[in-house]
């Protein structure tokens, strides 16, 4: 017999009350309902249903088989969602926040691949340096650069944000280049307004990690308006690597401090945590890891 079957219609026999409402909620008759019962019991070698002609009830050992049967097919139920799921098509629209340079430079690259590998899928990419709140603000995804916060949210971690040192050929020609860190303070620097250490400058050089004042002639709250300034000749820039590719393989903007190694950002992609993530969501978390995740980088699975 159909076990799973016989256990189905006697659920459903317990909860409408009778065979026929059973087998009206299941599409089957009165009789096959009956029947399934009947088999289960023959199979488990307990009555399960006291039967008359005007009503039926639970017996003990019913009454027992019922609650463990419940579990069993709300679990089944389970697993065939999850399995439906997971052969579903991913579709619809994402809705995405990255920190402006990070999605500009990186994730702006990728994206490409993404959306021609999930032609049914569409993204609504928002760049903004402010720490968003992923709830409130209705967006599924975050890649936040720092330490994820207590949030409740599920934080996977991605390579950190690596970040550079820079200045124009035109600026060092006339400052001259700093040698060591604590040169800097009588540089002109580029000051980034959303900088989580603030005026101080961190780097790993020979002797261990070490840190700097700096003061800025300008401070901006964009990355992109201070590598126009920084092009210009107008002060030292420190901001991620790769905002600065394109200048420095092109000789636009010269490395500075090449011995220090200025320290780097954790950076974690943030989702909701959800028992039954949708295709479209799970396709980008795993397109976004293959990509970002540590293993991307250094080659490890």
């Amino acid at each position: 017999m159909d076990r799973l079957s016989g256990m189905e219609a006697f659920a459903k026999a317990v909860e409408t009350g009778s065979f026929s409402a059973a087998g009206e909620a299941l599409g089957l008759s009165p009789q096959a309902v009956g029947k399934q019962v009947r088999l289960l019991e023959e199979h488990l070698g307990v009555r399960l249903l006291h039967r008359t002609t005007r009503r039926q009830s639970l017996t003990e050992a019913g009454r027992t088989l019922y609650e463990r049967v419940r579990i069993i097919l709300a679990e089944v139920e389970a697993v065939e969602a999850a399995a439906a799921s997971s052969q579903a098509v991913p579709r619809g629209r994402i809705r995405v926040n990255a920190s402006v340079t990070f999605g500009a430079y990186d994730l702006a690259r990728v994206l490409p691949a993404y959306l021609a590998a999930y032609p049914q899928v569409d993204i609504e990419l928002t760049l903004s340096d402010r720490k968003v709140d992923l709830i409130e603000e209705g967006y599924e995804v975050v890649f936040r650069v720092g330490p994820p916060a207590e949030s409740g949210l599920i934080a996977r971690p991605l390579r950190p944000m690596d970040f550079t040192l820079c200045a124009a050929p035109s600026y060092l020609a006339g400052r001259g280049a700093p040698r060591v860190p604590a040169d800097l303070a009588q540089h002109e620097c580029l000051g980034f307004a959303y900088m989580a250490t603030g005026d101080q400058w961190r780097f790993v050089g020979p002797d261990g990690p070490e840190a700097v004042e700096v003061t800025y002639r300008l401070l901006v709250n964009n990355g992109q308006a201070l590598l126009t300034a920084a092009l210009a000749g107008l002060g030292l820039l420190l901001q991620p690597a790769a905002l600065m590719r394109d200048a420095v393989a092109a000789g636009h903007l010269m490395p500075v401090l090449p011995a220090y190694r200025p320290v780097s950002r954790p950076m974690h992609l943030l989702y909701a945590p959800d028992r039954r993530i949708t295709p479209k969501l799970r396709s980008f978390i795993d397109f976004a890891l293959a990509h970002f995740a540590d293993s991307a980088r250094d080659g490890t699975p």
